[in-house]
């Protein structure tokens, strides 16, 4: 059994949860229309849907919250969070937007036009869907490693440059709109990517004249496995390995609400287009409100500028990163399959392994967060064909080729007796899990189904 690490904090408030009964919960998922979305926050007992804003804020984010300045144009705030991304990444321009779907909803139309083609390791949802809406076509060429969930592989994120130099080919540059690197690689199961691997991206896109975005929410934690696991690099600063990782890019975007541990926020920063910049600048005013608050409060603001610096601390990133191993290793002693090795912010339950008769078109990754629910008012998600969506052109469900229940970790929140019920609930399933039902939906949006779809026990 793998050691807890400890926290490198102590608690100084708490919040009551509560517990519910099974029959409760039966109830409460039938109300929902079997979308775990639907739920209350109030009838969960450990919430793990997300670590986007659900983290905890330190003592010094709660003290710059004080501090913020509401002025509507040239707040402080905005100039501190400008430092420190500068300071942090190596771009020179930035804007602030109030979350990372408005990073896409701002930059991603100024790069694709209608009909080209954008190339990722892997896009996750709302990524996907900006760049449908944008006109464009979501490509992903993740490498072959990271479906092969059983075996270990120290940078399942990666993009396979040899696809993807091959679709630049075969497809012409001028279809291709850009390329964009998630990081950590959310779909493949919170994976990273290395150093080696963005320098050959970059070099492919240098050869064919193409912009490269990072998708940004998970960069230190991304930073600390390079530290951990690449060649050369153990004894960099988690600061100079992300510099590098963005010297190979030429603008990010990013939902501020995962590493830069804070409630609400977001960032677009652009390395050095000073024209890209001005039609961010000219997108932002009408979207997210005028280019020093982007949607933000003040107060949030001073928050980001602060969790920004603590979201790349070491020791943070060591416990944060040692709690999600933590729960892996359990669930290797219970033999509950999962996406191997555990990502950064999340474990990824392999679906497909554990639920094998319940077809992708009935969910498997979607039945088994349901029945985790049950077992024990644990809240998680979808990763896979529920979540993937149907094709834009034909409507046709479309088959994820990784079936996951994403087990997302908020940061500075739980405790490893929460992390002990987690895993003695999925023992739990896992004796049991050929009498899980798989679930087909009565009704979905056209985009971005999942938060509101509802759905049925397939009988």
């Amino acid at each position: 059994m793998k050691k807890y690490v400890a926290e490198p904090f102590k608690i100084k408030m708490v919040e009551p949860i509560k517990m519910t009964t099974r029959e409760e919960r039966e109830e409460i998922l039938k109300q929902a229309n079997y979308n775990l979305f639907a739920i209350k926050s109030d009838d969960i007992y450990i919430d793990l849907m997300t670590d986007s804003g659900t983290g905890a804020m330190s003592d010094s984010q709660w003290a710059g919250i004080m501090r913020g300045d509401e002025s509507y144009a040239g707040a402080r705030g905005y100039f501190r969070v400008e430092k420190t991304v500068q300071e942090i990444f190596g771009y020179q321009y930035v804007q602030p937007v109030h979350q990372g779907r408005a990073a896409e909803k701002v930059l991603l139309p100024l790069l694709i036009k209608k009909g080209q083609y954008v190339l990722s390791n892997m896009h996750f949802d709302t990524t996907r869907a900006h760049v449908e809406l944008a006109g464009g076509r979501a490509v992903d060429l993740v490498v072959k490693e990271a479906k092969d969930t059983i075996n270990y592989a120290p940078f399942k994120g990666n993009m396979d440059v040899e696809k993807m130099e091959q679709f630049i080919i075969e497809h012409k540059k001028e279809n291709i709109a850009c390329i964009i690197m998630t990081i950590t690689n959310n779909s493949a199961g919170g994976q990273p990517v290395s150093v080696a691997n963005m320098r050959e991206v970059r070099e492919v896109a240098n050869k064919y004249g193409l912009k490269v975005v990072v998708d940004s929410a998970r960069y230190a934690e991304n930073a600390y496995f390079i530290k951990e696991r690449e060649e050369g690099y153990a004894d960099k600063e988690i600061i100079d390995i992300v510099r590098e990782v963005y010297s190979y890019a030429d603008a990010l975007t990013m939902s501020a609400k995962k590493d830069a541990i804070v409630n609400m926020g977001g960032l677009i920063a652009v390395k050095d287009d000073e024209e890209l910049f001005n039609a961010v600048k000219g997108l932002t005013i009408p979207y997210e409100g005028f280019v020093t608050y982007g949607g933000l409060a003040g107060r949030d603001l001073e928050a980001l500028a602060i969790g920004l610096k603590e979201g790349i601390e070491y020791d943070f990133l060591k416990y944060r990163i040692g709690q999600v191993e933590y729960l892996g290793a359990c669930l290797q002693e219970y033999k509950v399959p999962f996406q191997y090795p555990v990502g950064g912010h999340a474990v990824f339950l392999d679906a497909k392994e554990l639920l094998p008769h319940i077809p992708y078109y009935q969910f498997p990754g979607h039945a088994l967060a349901c029945e985790l629910y049950l077992e024990a008012g644990i809240r998680s998600c979808d990763i896979g064909s529920y979540l993937l969506g149907v094709d834009p052109d034909t409507g046709e469900q479309l088959q994820s080729e990784m079936e996951f229940t994403r087990l997302a970790i908020p940061r500075r929140v739980y405790t490893q007796a929460h992390f002990d019920v987690v895993a003695e609930a999925l023992k739990s399933i896992k004796k049991r899990a050929n009498k899980v039902k798989g679930y087909e939906i009565v009704w979905q949006p056209k985009i971005l189904r999942h938060f509101t779809s509802k759905l049925k026990p397939v009988e």
